[in-house]
């Protein structure tokens, strides 16, 4: 049984170019995502991969059965790796993700893809309230510009005030180096 898993949230093909929500900085993202990735099998650290469809097939974005809604290739699954199907931005909602983790005893995660305002923030707020112990890669995580009442947010600051946000009361936010020498090391708990 493991204590750790690592879990890669919508690195799919709508956002990167061709797709129709572009990240900005999502090559750089999945590079790194690329990297834990490697590390936990290298490590037998579960994988557990998250994939967001919505419901409505006449959706703009992330339409069933689209190119969009395909895992990225940098990040595929592989073997068995289980691929959790979700149509909310929190991967829990509606998904047996915590049942699977559950089941293996996992108390700690490791979070990392797309987009850090959204499904990320979602994912790792729930799973804070869940009781596991959080770290977000935050530099194998993307976003996009945002647009409030006239004002255009760069994508940059949308995405350090999200890992500000998370670092705040939710979770320990760490560079890519950092956490896949944590995955490297049994000894040390994520996060500390």
């Amino acid at each position: 049984m493991s204590q750790r898993a690592v879990i890669v949230v919508d690195i799919q093909n709508e956002y990167f170019p061709g797709g129709k929500l572009e990240l900005t900085n999502i090559d750089r993202a999945s590079v790194n995502a690329s990297r834990l990735i490697h590390a936990a099998r290298t490590k037998g650290v579960p994988l557990f991969h998250v994939r967001h469809e919505m419901p409505d097939a006449a959706a703009p974005i992330f339409t069933a059965g689209s190119d969009g809604v395909q895992i990225h290739a940098s990040v595929s699954p592989q073997g068995d790796e289980p691929v959790i199907l979700k149509h909310n931005p929190n991967s829990f909602l509606g998904t047996d993700l915590k049942a699977q983790l559950d089941e293996l005893g996992v108390e700690e995660l490791v979070i990392v893809g797309a987009m850090s305002h959204m499904c990320i923030e979602a994912t790792t707020r729930a799973a804070a309230d869940f009781g596991y112990k959080v770290t977000v890669a935050h530099d194998a995580c993307a976003t996009m510009d945002l647009e409030f009442n006239g004002q255009t947010v760069p994508a940059a600051q949308v995405h350090a005030t999200a890992m500000a946000a998370l670092a705040f009361a939710y979770a320990s936010i760490d560079s890519t180096d950092s956490v896949v020498s944590l995955l490297n090391d049994p000894k040390p708990p994520i996060g500390t």
